[in-house]
């Protein structure tokens, strides 16, 4: 099965200069937005909730993004842009940049050091090229078919683990699960039980970033947004690795819900999600999410 981004790509027709200049465009943008993060960690005035219950809103999120639009209205007006805070600016064009100024909002109002900025490109939304910068770690990891994963000037190849017992495992869960009977608890419980351990970070790009590196084997998520997967879904498949549905399938960012992994355990992820039940929410305090 053709990468996603390798088939976006091909459906482009992009030139590999142009590939090029857009992946500068990209880390420049993820370093423009990672900068602003840092001058703003641990110095919040302003957190609020933004419509769902948990999902927060800072003057860093703000700020961050408009160091981002900026960045890419400079190099790329050409080109449309959807942004978590801001929503989309359409322009005709079938490449768009996704823009998670953000991710892990909730961990940067805590002072948990566990965030990115993400940018990514789409083409008529297939991933394409993308790049994440962790500031705290002083990382930019940026990816492009054709060019490779990159951390820094380091490339980047996911791990060889193929057994599931000696897998080291990331997930998270959605802001819906107060409302949702689709929880993730269930899987969380059934891997964490097969594996060395299933870590919740609680920012999807690192999480996708840290799977390419070879630091972690896997990750499943549901409930994202285009922006949370983007940048991270090409990294993981630059290194080697293989993104699909659940079910195996065809991912797709719009549906929010994949596997990314080393390619010798997508079989096993696959078969453990499909024993997996939602948790009557009796079992944990939440009757009203009973199934």
């Amino acid at each position: 099965m053709q990468s996603l981004s390798g088939q976006a790509l091909l459906d482009s027709a992009l030139e590999r200069s142009e590939l090029e200049q857009l992946a500068e465009v990209a880390r420049e943008a993820a370093s423009a937005g990672a900068h602003v993060l840092a001058q703003h960690f641990g110095q919040l005035e302003s957190i609020r909730e933004k419509g769902r219950a948990g999902d927060l809103v800072t003057e860093a999120d703000l700020a961050a993004e408009q160091a981002v639009l900026a960045v890419l209205e400079a190099r790329t007006p050409q080109l449309g842009v959807l942004a978590e805070e801001s929503g989309r600016r359409s322009t005709g064009s079938d490449l768009e940049w996704c823009v998670d100024p953000l991710d892990g909002t909730t961990n940067y109002a805590h002072g948990y050091p566990f965030f990115a900025t993400s940018i990514g490109l789409t083409w008529k939304g297939a991933p394409l090229l993308g790049a994440i910068s962790v500031p705290v770690l002083e990382e930019l990891y940026w990816a492009a078919p054709g060019l490779g994963a990159w951390c820094n000037d380091r490339p980047l190849q996911v791990s060889g683990c193929s057994d599931l017992a000696a897998s080291l495992l990331v997930t998270g869960f959605a802001y819906d699960r107060q409302s949702q009977p689709d929880t993730n608890y269930s899987e969380f419980c059934w891997f964490t039980h097969r594996t060395r351990g299933v870590r919740r970070g609680g920012a999807a790009a690192v999480d996708l970033a840290f799977v390419a590196a070879g630091r972690l084997d896997g990750y499943w998520e549901r409930g994202l947004s285009p922006w949370d997967l983007a940048a991270g879904v090409v990294l993981v498949e630059q290194a080697g690795g293989v993104v699909s549905r659940y079910d195996g399938g065809l991912a797709s960012l719009a549906e929010g819900r994949l596997i990314a992994c080393t390619p010798g355990l997508q079989a096993a992820l696959i078969e453990g999600l499909s024993h997996c039940r939602p948790l009557p929410g009796h079992l944990f305090g939440a009757t009203e999410l009973n199934p």
